[in-house]
């Protein structure tokens, strides 16, 4: 990473942050790529892979529950931990990023509504 760059780097498997533990900031990934993983019945799934640009652990900004899934580094990453405050004062001081949040949780409930479809639609010819 360049030297003058914003952020906490992070090597490559690293956590950004674990599923159960309690999350009080998200992450902006600003360079590299992050995996989202969750644990069911002791195995990994990965749910997505996302990269500059994208926001992880927005949903602990918004609610006091533990995190939801684990965000592993691949590869080298750089990322940005923004706390609600400072995401409130932003938000005061551009709304649109208000409406940008939106539209990412928007998109994301989409898209585990068509995972949802396409499962059930598999078990159901399946049986």
């Amino acid at each position: 990473m360049a030297k003058g760059d914003l952020g906490k780097r992070y090597d490559d498997g690293e956590d950004l942050c674990r599923e159960g533990e309690p999350g009080d900031h998200m992450f902006v990934i600003q360079k590299g790529q992050v995996e989202v993983i969750v644990s069911h019945h002791g195995r990994e799934t990965s749910l997505a892979v996302l990269g500059p640009g994208s926001v992880i652990g927005e949903m602990a900004i918004f609610e006091r529950e533990p995190r939801s899934a684990t965000v592993r580094a691949r590869g080298e990453v750089l990322a940005l931990t923004v706390d609600k405050k400072n995401l409130l004062r932003r938000v005061a001081e551009d709304p649109t990023l208000a409406i940008r949040l939106i539209q990412t949780l928007s998109g994301r409930a989409r898209d585990l509504n068509q995972a949802l479809i396409r499962q059930d639609s598999e078990t159901s010819e399946n049986h």
